[in-house]
């Protein structure tokens, strides 16, 4: 015990070599102003009297919750995951590297408004606090959190616009080896689960109670994000999902406005064919009739290894377009994208303390939300949908989903599209809108959307899918919604994909019949379309759709004509279901009896949800207590998204992603929500809060949210000031 103790002590003096009298002074006096409330399932609810004392708060509340993922996120931000994961990680994080400079991010820091300024060193000093009051948390890498490094992960998206970039491409052209000059096109999972999430709008005229509803339906990996109220004497007070390590609340309302990301099929990233020459001086650009010098910038990237750090230096380039990150075909190739992290932190704050839907529109007018679309409603009763936040102006008459020519001038960026040139929607006729990471042309409906001929065709590139033709099914003609139907709305069993798969399928057995398949036709032919734990038909169905895209992904020259027609995938899929349905159903059935000794096994049976660790990559195992769950993947049309897989042998399959985070919201005199978390609030297997919300999220019932003061006081565990 003496020698645990005098362990802790050296821990604790080791950090306190980094802290001094006045940082320690500094941090207590701002906890000694900030008031955590942790509800019945361990949800942080943040007072301060400041904004900066709230953002003090709940980072550190963060921080008690899981410090492992704020830290890892910044290790990612910041280019430094190597120095924690060895030399596997370079590439990756010499991608984050090449736009995100120390030096440029302690500039723009001091170049930032005073008030961003104050609310950056109030989150940094509550990591710090948290680390100096929690001597036994060792950091993988960051000891001490300075402000600047929060403009280094300013937009809460899943995939940040960075990640667009592909490792293997910077790997091919910065890399030791350069054997290979051509990046290797990767062939996607084509069961994986599809990115994105929901979003629902639901205008007074449509409601039981003549109030806006708003649904919040973020599909991203589990536990990607936790519950957080944060509230001050400012004005802020806004409640719902926090990235970790951030101090805004991302997907969430306050008591007048509420705003749910999806992301968006914009295009909001272009790439340019660079003809590059070598002179002795330097790498040269042609643009036009001139010659430009390459921007040349060393970048030293440290790394674990056995025996210690080591360091590795790249050369990189830049155009006036941005970095060189890949060759293709003799040409080097540039990317361009958003970078303006100081307009995008004031923009992810501020729309927390919007006030109604003209404050909010005055707060797109930042320009950096750019790879999510936003569903918007109002206690004024307004609802809005705002389309990709940065979409640059560009000529139309070159094709921007390829690489353009960099020498050209005309493929230069002529600045951004205005929001009155955006795709938008606002109060329409038919009483909502709604958007599942589809195209916005039915984003109200048949009758009252915005049409695509009147936009560049830059302006979208998602297709309609499957979850964008449910969502229309549930909110198309439906009046007198309430925040308990909306969330019935948002958990429709039905699965959409089936109602164009299937009658392919049965014409194909018709014409030629399989008498030992009889029985799983006529199981399919009785069955509604709708997943559910009891349902033997919806694993049939699955299992027999999972193969049908492995088979279709795997027909490279099929895939190639499908796509020279214009086809999307799931389109190819359908057409292709009449060669290889049936074969397929036979090879479902046979998986169904050898993993679970029955072709009618029950859905529930196999789709499980089970948190065993606290790490960040979860491990899975059938012999461990897991529970079942109804719904499926988004891939079907389900609007409750459930990703899932096999893993390390299981049998069964365990969701890793899709609804993560789940509210539905009303607006009135007095706002109103209910909602729900994949697991729980805490990543801390011994914490009660590690999984106490996975019953209720398995069987898609929704809990009460506690917003005002008198409900959180009713449902109070603890009440405590950081640090103690």
């Amino acid at each position: 015990m003496k020698s645990f103790v005098l362990f802790l002590a050296l821990i604790c003096s080791s950090f306190l070599t980094l802290a001094n009298d006045s940082d320690i002074a500094r941090w207590q006096k701002q906890a000694s102003e900030v008031t955590i409330t942790r509800d019945t399932w361990g949800i942080p609810h943040v007072y301060g009297k400041t904004d900066a004392n709230a953002v003090f708060g709940m980072i550190y509340a963060q921080a008690e919750d899981d410090f492992n993922r704020i830290e890892v996120n910044y290790l990612n931000a910041m280019g430094r995951l190597a120095e924690a994961e060895g030399e596997s990680e370079l590439y990756r994080d010499l991608r984050m590297q090449i736009y995100i400079d120390p030096v440029d991010m302690k500039q723009k820091f001091s170049q930032s408004p005073a008030y961003l300024q104050t609310l950056m060193r109030a989150w940094a000093d509550g990591l710090n606090y948290y680390l100096h009051t929690h001597p036994e948390v060792q950091p993988r890498v960051i000891t001490k959190f300075e402000p600047w490094m929060a403009l280094t992960f300013t937009e809460g998206s899943i995939g940040g616009d960075i990640e667009s970039i592909s490792i293997n491409g910077l790997e091919s052209f910065y890399g030791n080896d350069k054997s290979s000059e051509q990046l290797v096109a990767l062939t996607q999972d084509p069961n994986a689960e599809p990115r994105g999430s929901n979003g629902f709008a639901i205008a007074p005229q449509n409601t039981k109670n003549g109030n806006a509803l708003l649904l919040i339906n973020p599909h991203t990996s589990f536990y990607f994000r936790a519950e957080m109220h944060m509230r001050s004497d400012e004005g802020l007070n806004a409640y719902g999902a926090v990235t970790w390590g951030q101090f805004f609340i991302y997907q969430g309302f306050n008591e007048n406005t509420g705003w749910m990301h999806t992301s968006s099929g914009a295009d909001f990233i272009d790439e340019f064919l660079e003809t590059v020459e070598k002179r002795k001086d330097a790498y040269y650009y042609k643009h036009g009739d001139v010659w430009k010098p390459l921007r040349q910038r060393e970048i030293s990237l440290a790394y674990k290894t056995d025996q210690g750090q080591k360091t590795r230096t790249f050369t990189v380039y830049y155009s006036h377009r941005g970095p060189i990150v890949r060759e293709l075909d003799g040409k080097w190739i540039s990317v361009a994208l958003m970078q303006n992290p100081i307009d995008a932190l004031k923009q992810s704050y501020g729309r927390t303390k919007t006030t109604n839907y003209d404050d909010y529109r005055e707060n797109m007018r930042l320009h950096t939300n750019s790879s999510n679309n936003t569903l918007f409603a109002d206690s004024e009763g307004n609802i809005a949908y705002f389309h990709s936040n940065f979409i640059p102006r560009r000529d139309p008459s070159f094709d921007w989903k390829k690489p353009v020519d960099g020498s050209n001038p005309a493929t230069d960026w002529q600045g951004l599209h205005t929001l009155e040139e955006t795709v938008h929607g606002y109060n329409p006729k038919s009483g909502y809108l709604n958007n599942t990471n589809n195209w916005p042309w039915m984003m109200a409906g048949p009758k009252y959307s915005p049409k695509a001929e009147d936009y560049p065709p830059y302006m979208e590139n998602f297709p309609e899918n499957y979850r964008g033709i449910h969502a229309i099914e549930v909110l198309d003609g439906k009046k007198d919604f309430t925040i308990d139907s909306l969330a019935a709305a948002a958990y429709s069993p039905r699965l959409t994909a089936f109602d164009v798969l299937l009658p392919v399928l049965y014409q194909a057995y018709e014409a030629e019949p399989v008498a030992e398949l009889a029985p799983q036709i006529a199981l399919l032919k009785g069955w509604d379309h709708r997943s559910s734990v009891d349902s033997t038909a919806t694993s049939l169905a699955i299992i027999w759709g999972q193969k049908l895209r492995s088979k279709a992904a795997d027909n490279q020259a099929r895939r190639s004509e499908a796509e020279e027609k214009g086809l999307s995938f799931d389109q190819y899929i359908a057409e292709y279901t009449a060669e290889i349905g049936v074969a397929t159903l036979q090879e479902a059935k046979e998986q169904l009896i050898a993993d679970f000794g029955s072709a009618e096994t029950p859905w529930g049976e196999i789709n499980r949800f089970q948190r065993l660790t606290g790490d960040i990559v979860q491990p899975f195992d059938d012999d461990e207590p897991s529970i079942p769950v109804g719904f499926a993947s988004a891939r079907w049309g389900s609007l409750a998204a459930y990703g899932q897989r096999t893993f390390n042998g299981t049998k069964r399959i365990y969701g890793t992603r899709g609804n993560s985070f789940v509210a539905v919201v009303e607006f009135g005199d007095k706002v109103k929500a209910k909602a729900i978390t994949a697991g729980g609030q805490s990543g801390d297997p011994a914490s009660p809060h590690f999984n106490d919300q996975a019953p209720l999220y398995a069987a898609g019932k929704l809990r009460d949210v506690y917003f005002y003061p008198e409900d959180i006081e009713k449902n109070t565990v603890r009440k405590y000031h950081p640090g103690e």
